[in-house]
C-alpha cells in the first residue's frame, strides 16, 4: 500500500535506545530489592511508559515505590540517553527518503517529549523531526491505546485506515490495531512472530525493507 501517512515507533524504530533505558531500568530496580539484569529489564518492560511500569512494580515488590521515584528515574533515564542514545541503522536516511517521496510522517512514542528531544538531538534527527513527535502520555493514554497514533493522525488530516505504522514492541502493534491502522513489526534480531502474533500484518528486519511494501 502506498499510505497518505506513515507512523513511526520513536525507541527501537528510529532510536536504538531501549538496551541503554533497559541498564537504567534495571539497575534502579535492583537498588530496591527487586534484582535483575538490563535484558530481563527490556522483556519485561519494553515499550512500556514510566506511569504504567509503576503499578507493576509495585506489585512485585508489595509496596508502594520511594516519593518521587518516577521523577528520578526519569531524570536518570535522560542522562543516560544523552550520553549513550544511537541512531537505528538508516534511520535519518529512511525519513529524508520517506520526505523525498512525498509522504506525510509522523513519531508516535510512548517516551516524554524531554526523552525524544534528547534522544534526536543526540542523534542529529532534532531538526528533521521537529514539529512531527507525538508523546502519548501528553496526548492521552500511553500504548496500547490508540490515543497517540489517533493523534497523530488528526494532527495530519489522514483517516487511520490510511496510515502505515512501524512498530518494534507488541504494546505499540497493540495500539495501532485498535487504531484501525494496518501496521508491520520492526524486529532488527529476531523473527518479529511476537509481533505478527499481535497483528502485524509483516516484520521488516531494517528500514530499507520498508521502501519494498510501498506500492504505487
Amino acid at each position: 500500500m502506498r499510505p497518505d501517512l506513515i507512523i513511526f515507533d520513536c525507541d527501537g524504530v528510529l532510536i536504538d535506545s531501549e538496551f541503554v533505558a533497559s541498564r537504567v531500568v534495571a539497575a534502579n530496580l535492583s537498588a530496591l530489592g527487586w534484582p535483575m539484569d538490563a535484558a530481563a529489564a527490556m522483556r519485561l518492560f519494553m515499550g512500556m511508559s514510566i506511569v504504567e511500569m509503576e503499578p507493576l512494580i509495585e506489585g512485585r515488590l508489595r509496596r508502594h515505590l520511594p516519593a518521587g521515584w518516577r521523577e528520578n528515574l526519569a531524570a536518570a533515564l535522560l542522562a543516560a540517553l544523552r550520553e549513550a542514545a544511537v541512531e537505528v541503522p538508516g534511520a535519518k536516511a529512511a525519513l529524508e527518503r520517506v520526505n523525498s517521496l512525498g509522504i506525510p510522517w509522523r513519531v508516535a512514542s510512548n517516551s516524554s517529549d524531554e526523552e525524544m528531544e534528547v534522544k534526536f538531538a543526540r542523534t542529529g534527527m532534532l531538526e528533521l523531526v521537529r514539529g512531527k513527535c507525538f508523546a502519548a502520555m501528553k496526548v492521552g493514554r500511553a500504548k496500547p491505546a490508540p490515543d497517540v497514533f489517533l493523534h497523530a493522525a488528526a494532527d495530519a488530516g489522514i483517516t487511520p485506515d490510511k496510515c502505515l505504522v512501524l512498530e518494534d514492541s507488541v504494546l505499540g502493534v497493540e495500539a495501532a490495531v485498535a487504531a484501525g491502522m494496518p501496521v508491520y513489526g520492526f524486529d532488527r534480531h529476531g523473527d518479529g512472530a511476537h509481533l505478527r502474533a499481535a497483528g502485524a500484518a509483516g516484520v521488516l528486519h531494517g528500514l530499507d525493507e520498508l521502501f519494498g511494501i510501498l506500492t504505487w
